[in-house]
Parts: C-alpha cells; sequence; structure tokens
C-alpha cells in the first residue's frame, strides 16, 4: 500500500513538474510572438517601405510607395528624449512646414514606422501647414527598448512628447494627438492623463483593449486563448514590470475631455470595425466617427483622401480656433 501511494505521488509529482515546464515555454513563447521586438527584427522592420503583403492592399501600395518616398526627401530634426518612467530613449523627427504654433504629434502602430504607417497624415499635414512630429514608438526605429506594451507604457511616453513640445514652445502651442491602429490607441490610452494644450484627438483603427486585440488575433492564429492570455500576464509582469490590464483605450475615452475623432475602415480585417464603434460610443468628450467604406487596416487614408482629409481638418480647425 506504501509503494503503491509512493508510486502515485511520483508520478503526479512528475506530471506537475511537466506542466510547469509547458506552461513556462508556452508563455516565453507567447511572449517573445506579442511583444518582444529584438534589435534585429527591429532593424527588419524599420524600413517604410515595406508592403503590407494582402490583397486587400494590392491596388494601393503604389500609392503608399510615392507618398513614403515623398516624405523621405523632407528636411527632418532628430529629436531625442527620455521616458520619464523608466529612462527609455525616444526617438522622433520633427518638420517645420510653417511657422505656426500648430504641432500635429503623430504615433505609428504595431512593428511599423512613422512614415509608412503616417504617410497620409505627413500628406494632410505638409499640404495644410501643421508643424509635425513624428515619433518612433518604444521598441521601434530607433526608440530604445524591446517590449511593445499594446498602449500602456506607450501613453506615457505619449505625454512626454507633448511635455517635449511644450517645453520647445515655451508653452505657446497647439497640440494635435494623430495615431494609426496602436498608435491610435497609444493617443487614446493617454486621453485621460495631463496633456497640456492637446486641443484634439485624431485615432484611426484603434483597438480598444490589450487583451481584446491580442486574445482575436491569438484565436484567429489558433491558439488556445484560455491557456495563452494569462500565461502572457503573467509574462509581461515578470519580465517587463507591466500590467497589460493597468488601462485600455476604452476605459481612457471614458474619463477624457479632450475632443476624439474616430476614423475606422469598415473592411478591417486586423483590428474590427466594431472596436471604432465601440470606442466612439464610450467616449464622454466631444466626438466624431467616420467610417471608410471599404478600406482595410490602416489605409483609410489611401481609400478616401478627399474625404478622410476633410474630416479630419474640419474636426481639426474647430479646436484650434480660440
Amino acid at each position: 500500500m506504501l509503494l503503491a501511494l509512493q508510486i502515485i505521488l511520483g508520478i503526479a509529482a512528475a506530471l506537475a513538474v511537466i506542466l510547469i515546464v509547458l506552461a513556462i515555454l508556452i508563455a516565453n513563447r507567447t511572449y517573445n510572438v506579442t511583444c518582444y521586438h529584438s534589435d534585429s527584427a527591429k532593424a527588419r522592420h524599420n524600413d517604410p517601405h515595406i508592403e503590407f503583403g494582402e490583397e486587400q492592399y494590392k491596388n494601393l501600395t503604389g500609392r503608399i510607395h510615392a507618398l513614403v518616398s515623398s516624405a523621405e526627401e523632407e528636411k527632418a530634426e532628430d529629436v531625442k528624449i527620455r521616458s520619464s518612467h523608466d529612462g527609455t530613449e525616444l526617438y522622433g523627427r520633427f518638420y517645420r512646414f510653417s511657422d505656426s504654433n500648430i504641432v500635429n504629434i503623430f504615433f505609428h502602430g504595431y512593428r511599423g514606422t512613422a512614415l509608412r504607417d503616417g504617410c497620409g497624415c505627413f500628406d494632410m499635414c505638409r499640404k495644410n501647414g501643421m508643424n509635425a512630429l513624428f515619433v518612433d514608438q518604444r521598441a521601434n526605429g530607433r526608440s530604445g527598448g524591446n517590449v511593445i506594451t499594446f498602449g500602456i507604457l506607450e501613453r506615457l511616453d505619449c505625454r512626454d512628447w507633448v511635455n517635449y513640445i511644450n517645453e520647445r514652445f515655451n508653452g505657446d502651442v497647439k497640440i494635435v494627438l494623430s495615431g494609426v491602429s496602436l498608435g491610435a490607441a497609444t493617443v487614446l490610452n493617454a486621453s485621460d492623463l495631463d496633456l497640456k494644450n492637446v486641443r484634439c484627438i485624431i485615432a484611426d483603427c484603434g483597438f480598444t483593449s490589450p487583451k481584446e486585440i491580442i486574445c482575436k488575433v491569438a484565436s484567429e492564429g489558433g491558439y488556445p486563448v484560455s491557456i495563452c492570455w494569462p500565461l502572457l500576464k503573467i509574462s509581461c509582469k515578470l519580465r517587463a514590470h507591466f500590467d497589460l490590464e493597468e488601462t485600455s483605450a476604452v476605459e481612457a475615452v471614458a474619463k477624457t475631455s479632450i475632443p476624439i475623432m474616430i476614423i475606422h475602415g469598415d473592411d478591417d480585417r486586423y483590428v474590427p470595425f466594431e472596436m471604432g464603434e465601440k470606442l466612439y460610443e464610450a467616449c464622454a468628450s466631444e466626438k466624431r466617427f467616420l467610417r471608410v467604406k471599404g478600406a482595410p487596416h490602416a489605409a483609410s487614408y489611401m481609400v478616401d483622401t478627399e474625404g478622410y482629409v476633410a474630416a479630419s481638418m474640419e474636426f481639426i480647425g474647430k479646436h484650434l480656433e480660440g
């Protein structure tokens, strides 16, 4: 009897060890795939001419390349700040398009680049005389760090960039925050922070929360969400010291007083159109929603440039007055 009990306990202990090892392996894999962005991967993704690849973008690629090439020809001032949260070096490019005190700060998407993801915003700023700061988000481009936090720490970086522009203009400045995809989530997550002189936000195809977008993508990829999500959360806390559920865009906009314009293409197969609707419904401040018919993810500007610019500039102009 004693021997049988010892055998059972031995098997149970072995199974427990196997499960722990398996959990560690899954957690490590999920973290590396989702949040970790190695230096080599950052270098590979830093080319603004990298194509989206999906069939949806086939007829848009040429225009995107043309706008990126045009943006690359413009002279920029390289700027650098340090995150007030953890000291991470953050880089950006400042473009002086006029002598005005208007600055549009743009944030790019997940493993993206400012000029590719923001080539439409860049074109709009240049044509309308808005000075622009195009940011390399943490763990992307020339900015430091190797962990993408889905808007959690990026929102604090956004506040630091706002503070930088205020200091640069001695407080006499009118700021517009813009972002696409993760960049949109960044500015929306930051919307309930103290953002001096931010007059309005333009958020293009942003997601509601880290959990919702990560679980959506994981599920589509065939990963067991019920296992991967909690293990990812634990990994982020232990390895990168942040909480994926600390806040969310949908929570922040429910508390903001900054006017927000939500833009979303209704053929977005990455960040569902319904997330844009949910953000709009949750927003407590003055708001506007622009639905771009037939636009895939992060390409609304390309699909309906005239409508995009007209709606955005009307919203921006209204809130720059005074």
